[in-house]
């Protein structure tokens, strides 16, 4: 049986993002793949899958809390 598994032991243990086949194409960073990385603190660029709508969802889920937040302190620091 032949593999064409032939990777280095050092590519294989550290962080995803310090491989070097990690966006050596020029590639831009999906939503997906940023959000697949922050999760799994480096390892893992596929972890979120390739649909782009849960990478959208993440986004999206943090500008909603950001802007929850300022509205909160706005409207509750003028009642104190």
């Amino acid at each position: 049986m032949k593999t064409d598994f032939d990777f280095p032991r050092k590519d294989l243990l550290g962080p995803v993002v310090f491989r070097p086949d990690f966006n050596s194409n020029s590639d831009v960073m999906t939503g997906n793949q940023a959000w697949s990385l922050f999760f799994t603190a480096g390892q893992e660029d596929k972890a979120l899958g390739l649909n782009t709508e849960v990478g959208r969802f993440f986004t999206n889920l943090l500008i909603a809390a950001g802007a929850g937040g300022v509205l909160w302190a706005m409207i509750f620091s003028r009642l104190l």
